[in-house]
């Protein structure tokens, strides 16, 4: 196989009480990444488009490109020359894991190109270092569930250890995306550096609480343990209407609704996807209501993560 076309989804991170640590896959939106073999040495990035001319083409700079040069040095094979073209298919500062599904795609792709050396799990550390180019900081909540599929939890960095939760077949997220940007280095940095033990021992009990509620299917648990008290309250002051938005998707059925990601995208969790499709609408309203356009997404928990088109 000379050429490979692969799509890798769009993720929901930190899922309200689980900051750095939770995250799943949707089926929509997400990024494609065409990989292309060449003769010559050396990686180049073809096109971009969907990103109104601001990424980088140049490779250690676009997540992408980043995620294949390490692969490549990684097994031992960084003359394999490659053309990349990487289509957008998500705005960019969206919370929702844009740059992630990129080097997700393209990691996935040389994986394939190369015969499958390494274990799609085996990939994540290479992804994580799109991320680092993205923002700063080598974090796997986007990446993780883009990579892997489902709903996973970060365990541990050091060492890293990720793993996979079930979840319950009805369960159903609605994504409302404003046509606003939050940064993501900017989102950080308004984060409390210390917090209370009481807040501390509420997330833990919340965090414990989503666990329990996805192995059990246990939706009305999964709705109380949707909670946040550490960075939401921080992070919401960025997005305006955010308290009307999320009043707007409990009252339409919602189990429960945070920011995803550093926002300004919001999800929530329903049971069933009539309901779901009922919350998309009312937290769209509510944007809409004050002049905010937006983009709306219902989706199951994507499984599948990657898959090649």
């Amino acid at each position: 196989m000379e050429s490979i076309r692969v799509y890798a989804p769009a993720t929901v991170a930190n899922v309200a009480c689980g900051f750095d640590i939770f995250g799943f896959a949707v089926n929509r939106p997400g990024d494609e990444v065409v990989l292309t073999k060449k003769a010559s040495p050396g990686i180049v990035i073809k096109e971009i488009t969907g990103d109104e001319g601001r990424l980088p083409k140049e490779v250690a700079k676009n997540t992408a490109g980043i995620a294949i040069l390490k692969y490549l040095e990684f097994i031992g094979q960084p003359d394999q020359g490659f053309e990349l073209s990487l289509h957008k298919d998500m705005p960019l500062g969206s919370g929702l894991g844009s740059s992630a599904a990129s080097a997700v795609a393209g990691v996935f792709a040389v994986n394939e190109l190369m015969g499958k050396p390494l274990s799609q799990k085996e990939l994540l550390p290479f992804a994580m270092e799109g991320e680092r180019v993205a923002c700063g900081s080598a974090h796997a909540d986007n990446v993780g569930p883009s990579l892997l599929g489902g709903f996973v939890v970060i365990r541990s960095y050091d060492p890293l250890d990720i793993i996979q939760l079930p979840t319950p077949t009805d369960l159903y997220a609605s994504i409302v995306h404003p046509q606003i940007e939050v940064n993501t280095k900017d989102a950080r940095r308004i984060l409390e550096r210390e917090i209370t033990l009481g807040k501390t021992i509420t997330q833990m009990g919340n965090v414990a609480g989503l666990v329990a509620g996805l192995l059990t299917a246990d939706y009305d648990l999964i709705g109380r343990s949707l909670v946040d008290v550490i960075v939401e309250p921080a992070r919401s002051i960025l997005i305006p209407q955010f308290q009307e938005v999320k009043a707007a998707a409990l009252g339409a059925g919602a189990l429960g609704c945070s920011i995803s990601g550093s926002g300004p995208s919001l999800f929530a969790l329903s049971k069933g996807e009539e309901t779901a499709n009922q919350v998309a609408l009312a937290m769209s309203k509510a944007f809409n209501s004050v002049g905010i356009d937006s983009e709306s997404y219902v989706s199951q928990i994507n499984q599948q993560g990657p898959m090649i088109r």
